[in-house]
């Protein structure tokens, strides 16, 4: 492999199979760097976008990256390829369902179940 000074160029494919990029990163990028980069040029036009970087997955060669890994770290042997553009997927986590089944545990307490005849 090569050295840590490598340079990068990774495309983001988005669920809809449209791509942000190609963007060359330093291999000691950091995934939550690129994350950030997702946020940052992320379509407008695109309904239900992240808002955070915590609602953005990674995933290259199958594997969801961490937050507090570098691409160094993360490296395939398909990294090494000259000239290749390296795709990751993007994943957008749907908003908080904790928050939601709370909300609606909530409202199935406050009905009442009393039949009056």
């Amino acid at each position: 492999m090569a050295g840590v000074g490598d340079q990068l160029e990774i495309k983001f494919r988005l669920n809809d199979g449209s791509d942000i990029g190609p963007k060359t990163f330093p291999a000691a990028t950091s995934i939550a760097t690129l994350k950030e980069s997702i946020l940052a040029q992320w379509p407008r036009e695109k309904e239900n976008g992240p808002r955070t970087v915590k609602d953005v997955k990674l995933i290259s060669a199958g594997k969801i990256l961490e937050n507090n890994r570098t691409l160094n770290d993360c490296r395939s042997p398909l990294y090494d390829i000259p000239g290749s553009v390296t795709t990751m997927h993007v994943v957008i986590q749907p908003p908080s369902l904790e928050k939601e089944k709370k909300a609606g545990d909530q409202s199935t307490q406050n009905k009442c179940v009393c039949v009056i005849l």
